[in-house]
């Protein structure tokens, strides 16, 4: 088993966006990270990162949304191109996994012919009727797609064992949005790895107790930060956060691989 992590881009933002309250108007350019598993039984995405029409059309594709979060990306880092530089085509994928729907995430869904898409009902559901204040985070034509989904049932399938060996865990972390699931990646000689996406956004939302600047739920946002504190201290388990830009500058990077 081989684990990629790639970049799709950066966000031009500021920090109070990722730290509440902490960095209001700081310049803080982050990394929009997906991830790539190959498994003996099929190969895996974890997010799929920005939408194509972000390279050329980001004004009418994003809208408002880019006064505050401004990406940044080329063709090559597109989640179906990126994954070419390791010899996997799009026909080759078997599952995506989506942490959840937000524009970041979601921009290459439908664009995996032969994969099941797989997400919580309570992220499809917020996704379609999201609180206004989380609206513009959410590109209906990015999901609303006729693809094959997989279902998850929050709390009832909680650490669902995607191939039945321990290899791939999902984890429902909500908090950031009422859906949101991250994953557990046990590695053979690397070790196990969480893969948080915006269940935590920074070291200092795990390890300060600093909240993020966007969430659904504060109380539900900690309570799934404390879970990966608990895999971090008791259980030797690496927290990758997913949008931290030191943290990312420590990671190989694809084509280098976790195995």
């Amino acid at each position: 088993m081989r684990l990629y992590m790639f970049e799709a881009g950066v966000l031009k933002s500021q920090k109070q966006y990722f730290t509440l309250n902490q960095g209001y108007g700081d310049t803080f350019d982050v990394p929009v990270p997906f991830f790539l598993i190959d498994h003996p039984k099929g190969k895996v995405l974890f997010d799929t990162g920005n939408a194509l029409e972000v390279v050329n059309n980001k004004e009418e594709h994003w809208g408002g949304v880019l006064a505050a979060y401004d990406p940044v990306m080329t063709e090559e880092q597109w989640c179906v191109n990126a994954i070419k530089k390791v010899g996997v085509e799009p026909e080759d994928i078997s599952y995506v996994i989506l942490s959840h729907l937000h524009l970041d995430h979601a921009g290459g869904v439908g664009h995996f012919p032969n994969a099941r898409y797989v997400v919580q009902r309570d992220e499809m559901h917020f996704a379609y009727v999201p609180d206004s204040y989380m609206k513009g985070a959410y590109i209906r034509k990015d999901f609303d797609k006729d693809v094959d989904w997989m279902i998850l049932e929050g709390w009832e399938q909680d650490r669902f064992d995607l191939f039945g060996d321990g290899s791939i865990e999902i984890w429902f972390t909500p908090g950031h949005t009422p859906g949101h699931q991250s994953i557990l990646v046990n590695l053979p000689n690397s070790g196990p790895m969480f893969f948080a996406a915006d269940a935590c956004y920074t070291k200092s939302n795990l390890e300060d107790g600093v909240l993020p600047g966007l969430m659904w739920s504060a109380g539900e946002t900690v309570k799934s930060v404390e879970r990966m504190r608990y895999l971090q201290e008791a259980r030797g388990v690496k927290v990758v956060t997913g949008h931290d830009p030191e943290s990312w500058k420590s990671v190989k990077q694809a084509p280098e691989y976790y195995d």
